[in-house]
């Protein structure tokens, strides 16, 4: 491997690489994966001169720490952290200039969940039906970091590091998301669906990559029978046996059996992506 890679030192709770993921690919059983909060990562690639569908390393709650070997062009985004370099603290969404054989540690979260790290020049893992991204259902893409895992930089970017400010989303107080009802909004009552859109719900601590878990009051089936198994898409809100919504995010399934009640906007999936456990969840229905 060329010196253009770096060594993770600290894994964290879970760091994978991301990117735009895999979309078009339902029909073969594979989800769309790529990163949960797009605009964080898109502007921490825009400050290291990466074009925004570059691989980042997506972090989650504690961070990082990773030692390259070349001297790189680092930005860190999305959720605020304490960003140090060798032990002396460095920018948090800025530019940053790592020296070769230096250790960029990436804090615990101050507020929201995933961290990104940009490096310029995009990591250059290994592409599976053309994306970079782990996908944790599926398996697909490399394997979540582990302490030691070595990975590969692609080429210096043609593009300067920017150095403007750009306007880095705050994690949410209270997590709105815009749904559409249906398609199986029938096999629920007309109370159900009332409790859906007027009550508060609470992100559990079950929540992943996979689908963010609500907690709050339970929806009531009209329908109690067996529903076959249909497609899934980004934002579906699957209601399982237990009645509480799960709103479906990028490593999600592409095929369930549990009926969907509604489906969230794409642009709201970002903050649900930031959303820590026990944050309001208020679902405001649209046309």
């Amino acid at each position: 491997m060329t010196d253009r890679a770096f060594a993770v030192v600290r894994a964290g709770a879970l760091t994978t690489v991301q990117d735009r993921g895999r979309p078009g690919h339902a029909h073969l059983g594979v989800p769309r994966s790529g990163a949960l909060d797009p605009y964080a990562s898109a502007l921490a690639n825009r400050l290291v001169g990466n074009p925004a569908d570059a691989a980042v390393l997506e972090t989650t709650v504690d961070g990082c720490a990773v030692r390259p070997r070349c001297a790189v062009t680092v930005a860190v985004g999305g959720a605020p952290c304490a960003v140090r370099v060798d032990g002396r603290p460095a920018a948090w969404g800025a530019p940053v200039r790592v020296p070769a054989g230096a250790v960029l540690e990436v804090g615990r979260a101050v507020r929201g969940l995933r961290s990104y790290v940009a490096f310029a020049g995009g990591v250059a893992a290994e592409a599976v039906l053309g994306s970079r991204s782990t996908d944790l259902l599926s398996g697909l893409g490399p394997a979540p970091l582990r302490d030691g895992t070595v990975l590969p930089l692609g080429p210096r970017p043609a593009g300067a590091a920017g150095s403007d400010a750009v306007p880095w989303p705050a994690a949410p107080g209270e997590l709105v998301l815009r749904a559409r009802l249906g398609p199986r909004d029938d096999w629920f009552t007309a109370a159900a669906l009332r409790l859906f859109t007027t009550r508060a719900y609470r992100v559990s601590p079950a929540s992943n990559r996979i689908g963010l878990r609500t907690e709050g009051p339970p929806l009531e089936r009209a329908v109690t029978g067996e529903l076959p198994s249909e497609g899934m898409v980004l934002g579906a809100v699957q209601v399982p046996p237990d009645g509480r919504p799960v709103v479906f995010l990028a490593d999600h399934p592409t095929t369930g059996g549990y009926p969907v009640v509604a489906v969230v906007r794409e642009r709201d999936l970002a903050a649900a992506a930031q959303a820590v456990p026990e944050t309001t969840v208020r679902f405001i229905l649209v046309r």
